[in-house]
């Protein structure tokens, strides 16, 4: 099993063709998909031929970037995952993205991994800007961002080219919905202003 890092409750290592089965339950939960791509269904062969093969692809070069399949240490479970990967050309700037099952909101897992997963960025693999992006409605996605330490850069609306040429979900349509995503960022300095503040 390739292993990324170990927090207190959650292993994050690389995903597998094996994951297939657990990306199709969690993108085909309405629930979750709800603020993703409006809660339809994934068909299985999307899930197999498109988006697990995006999951699977990473650069030896940079090691700790790409997607992460989150298993809880105490039962072994599939309860998510994360993606910690360059926004564009640059490996400094970074997005910083995460999916979970709904059996495991609320227990501060989403907070847990992502924190780990800047700590690492910032301390070991020369990041200098995390970002992470949801929709302006989803409450709880902008909670974590929050607990995270990363302020509120912009509101925006993403384009219908946009929307069709997303890599980890499906969508029937690219039609550009009613309100606003945001946009949070975190900068090296200003996570290690907040670290020592915590001291």
């Amino acid at each position: 099993m390739d292993i990324l890092l170990e927090t207190a409750r959650l292993i994050l290592r690389r995903f597998t063709p094996a994951d297939a089965a657990h990306v199709f339950a969690l993108d085909n939960d309405p629930d979750v998909m709800r603020y993703i791509n409006g809660g339809i269904s994934t068909p299985w062969e999307v899930v197999e031929q498109q988006i697990l093969p995006g999951f699977l692809r990473y650069d030896d070069a940079t090691p700790g970037f790409g997607f992460w399949a989150a298993i809880e240490k105490t039962t072994g479970d599939f309860v998510g995952w994360f993606v910690f990967r360059p926004t564009g050309d640059d490996p400094q700037e970074v997005t910083l993205g995460y999916r979970f099952h709904k059996a495991a909101w609320g227990k501060g897992y989403a907070t847990e991994g992502a924190a780990a997963l800047i700590h690492r960025g910032f301390a070991e693999w020369g990041v200098e800007w995390v970002i992470a992006t949801t929709y302006a409605e989803n409450r709880a996605s902008r909670r974590v961002t929050e607990k995270l330490g990363m302020r509120h850069v912009r509101s925006f609306r993403y384009s219908p080219e946009q929307i069709a040429a997303s890599d980890t979900s499906y969508t029937a349509s690219a039609e550009v919905w009613d309100g606003n995503d945001v946009e949070y960022a975190l900068t090296r300095s200003e996570w290690e202003i907040s670290k020592e503040s915590t001291v």
